[in-house]
């Protein structure tokens, strides 16, 4: 489990296409301080599985489904990308639950900056909308970000100076693609409401 407090800014040194999958090699001395084969690391916002490491870089295996589920597949050598280590237990939860599971991919549609944050409006797949509500949170490339405004087909969040200086969306401009993944908490709610009403109706 991830808690969507991006630890570093990592960066994209290797990309191998496998065909039905990509490998990945990325450099974060943060996150590779410690690191094992197996371990797990959120690369904007989606979990991968340490292959190896050397140094400050590690390599991760990336099948078709997640490059074609998330932004991913648009990486290159030079890619700057999110990185995060996933949480302990008994650790402090910076942010809110975040799986590494991405729901659908949005895009930056406006940034509109101001003198001490930024807010940025970004597409919202039409069957992720009803899990995003205003004040809620929403993982943003592994960022854990509070939603301003939610409407049928876009929301916005407002960010820091910290995030715009730490995170990829500091980078990102309209048009660029980002993951998404939303509260976990929201689908468990839906499905578990949805069997009730399902019985209810039977």
């Amino acid at each position: 489990m991830f808690t969507g407090i991006v630890e570093e800014l990592g960066e994209v040194t290797a990309v191998e296409n496998l065909g039905d999958a990509a490998r990945f090699r990325l450099r974060g001395p943060v996150v590779t301080e410690g690191a094992q084969h197996g371990d797990s690391i959120a690369v904007n916002g989606v979990c991968l599985t340490v292959v190896d490491h050397e140094g400050d870089e590690f390599t991760a295996d990336v099948m078709a489904e997640t490059l074609e589920r998330s932004s991913l597949g648009a990486l290159a050598p030079g890619s700057r990308v999110n990185l995060e280590r996933p949480t302990a237990v008994g650790a402090r939860l910076g942010g809110h639950i975040v799986q590494g599971h991405v729901d659908g991919t949005g895009t930056i549609v406006e940034r509109t900056p101001s003198e001490h944050w930024e807010i940025v409006r970004i597409s919202l797949p039409a069957h992720l909308a009803r899990y995003v509500v205003e004040k809620g949170s929403i993982t943003v490339d592994g960022i854990s970000l509070t939603v301003v405004d939610a409407g049928a087909e876009h929301f916005t969040v407002s960010l820091i100076p910290t995030t715009l200086a730490l995170t990829t969306l500091g980078l990102k401009q309209p048009g660029d693609p980002v993951n998404l993944e939303v509260d976990v908490v929201a689908k468990y709610v839906e499905r578990l409401l949805g069997d009730r009403i399902a019985g209810a109706g039977r």
